[in-house]
């Protein structure tokens, strides 16, 4: 059921990306940090993913998202340090290439998703860099266990998205977090410790 809706939802997005006008095809999003509108923004949760990767075995990264995040973000271009950040993400909505690491990560050994559905973040502290860059420290909330977690953050691009007509700001961000610090422990030190986070955000100013 769930890969006929992504399926579906795919063939939704291309359809609606091939009807559309070239006009709204092009670049809408401004890179520029100064375009964004102060104000209350709310995650829009089909566009922003958290990823995840792993040491395998000392082979490869092994990696998975996270999706359905909710959230808020309070900015203002001219007084950036004052931004505030807060989102939730659904453990239960953790994916991998493979069903069957899927289902262990939401598992007891694991995520434990059951006792533990939610991981949050709340903003601390933001420092602003050069270049639409900034610094957020925060405390990151995973299986029970919250943490201070520091993001690197960087703006991608603002505007008017052509679909909804929603002002929307996109942003990336990077961490890495030692899940052994969370009480997850499952096969260490075979798997890695250090979690590398790359988290797609994009959000819409509420009007």
């Amino acid at each position: 059921m769930k890969k006929w809706l992504s399926a579906t939802g795919a063939a939704v997005a291309l359809l609606m990306f091939v009807s559309l006008p070239k006009a709204a095809t092009a670049q809408v999003a401004s890179a520029n940090p100064t375009t964004v509108k102060a104000g209350t923004y709310k995650v829009e949760p089909y566009h922003t993913q958290v990823n995840f990767s792993i040491l395998h075995f000392g082979f490869t990264y092994y990696s998975g998202v996270f999706s359905d995040v909710s959230g808020t973000l309070t900015l203002d271009p001219k007084k950036p340090a004052a931004s505030k950040l807060e989102v939730t993400i659904p453990v239960q909505s953790v994916m991998t290439t493979s069903d069957k690491l899927t289902g262990e990560l939401k598992g007891e050994q694991w995520l434990d998703a059951a006792r533990f559905p939610n991981a949050t973040f709340v903003s601390t502290k933001v420092t602003p860099g050069a270049n639409g860059t900034a610094t957020i420290a925060g405390n990151f909330t995973l299986h029970g266990v919250t943490k201070p977690v520091i993001l690197h953050a960087k703006f991608i691009g603002a505007g008017v998205n052509p679909l909804d007509k929603a002002f929307t700001a996109g942003f990336e961000a990077t961490a890495t977090i030692k899940r052994s610090e969370f009480g997850v422990k499952q096969y260490l030190p075979l798997l890695g410790d250090d979690v590398r986070l790359n988290i797609a955000g994009a959000f819409e100013l509420q009007q």
